[in-house]
């Protein structure tokens, strides 16, 4: 089942995922694919990266070809985006959180440098827990959708699946997010999240308010995120950041409208 450590405080106890917004899941996702072909040139307009690498991990029950749009968005504003290639994601397996670490080590050592990991619904809690064990080998984490504060079944659409594969994961004492949620993250960290998830809670998608650390709101759904312009804009501007500065996100004054919250804090 999905939950915290006995001992930790619930934070959301009520909340859960609309099932209005769940029965209209695809229908918005296609939507949304189709502004993301009519937004291609002020996608272009987002800041440029320099070549860095980019690791991007896909949600639940999907693989690499769920993230292609993304990745080949991320690869034509200059950075070098990486699939996971671990098959589809099964839930935090042995053989995926191993296979993760292996990933990390071979762009590691094609590159030089840390790693920057885009992780997409339970990709990000993948992301997060590896920047937590391998801090120096990672440069930021950017969730999308992402319900890494999730404390039971309830608050996902997909929970009752997800408890059916438990049998295939790690003990929860092995996966950092399940055991400790609320710590800042080591690195810089970006979550990206709609009020309109028809997946999950919204508020489990939301980090703690610290200095490097910043939620972004967009308007779309879940499943839609990955391909969504303004979550898209917001990602290439993240990582397109110089040096070993961060700053948290400020939306272009003609985009200003499209990000209802941006910020450190917790709306």
């Amino acid at each position: 089942m999905i939950s915290l450590p006995e001992g930790v405080p619930a934070l959301h106890t009520n909340t859960r995922s609309s099932n209005v917004w769940f029965a209209l899941e695809q229908s918005r996702a296609l939507f949304e694919l189709w502004q993301f072909t009519l937004a291609r040139p002020m996608l272009r307009l987002a800041p440029k990266g320099v070549g860095r690498p980019v690791l991007v991990l896909p949600g639940f029950l999907t693989d690499d070809d769920a993230t292609a749009v993304l990745r080949h968005y991320l690869s034509e504003q200059r950075h070098i985006a990486y699939p996971w290639t671990l098959g589809v994601n099964l839930g935090p397996t042995e053989a995926i959180l191993d296979g993760l670490e292996q990933r990390l080590d071979e762009i590691l050592l094609a590159h030089g440098e840390p790693v920057s990991l885009v992780g997409v619904s339970l990709g990000g809690l993948y992301a997060r827990d590896l920047a937590r064990r391998r801090p120096d080998s990672v440069r930021q984490v950017i969730t999308l959708a992402s319900p890494f504060r999730i404390e039971r079944s309830s608050q996902s659409s997909l929970g009752a699946v997800f408890d059916s594969l438990s049998s295939l994961h790690v003990h929860p004492s092995r996966f950092s997010v399940w055991t400790l949620p609320r710590e800042p993250l080591p690195v810089p960290a970006t979550a990206i999240y709609t009020r309109s998830d028809g997946i999950v809670a919204w508020e489990t998608c939301l980090d703690e308010d610290s200095r490097d650390a910043e939620n972004i709101e967009v308007i779309g759904s879940h499943s839609g995120l990955v391909h969504l312009p303004t979550a898209l804009y917001a990602v290439a501007d993240r990582l397109a950041q110089q040096g070993d500065t961060w700053n948290e996100f400020a939306a272009p004054a003609a985009m200003c409208g499209l990000y209802p919250q941006a910020g450190h804090s917790v709306p």
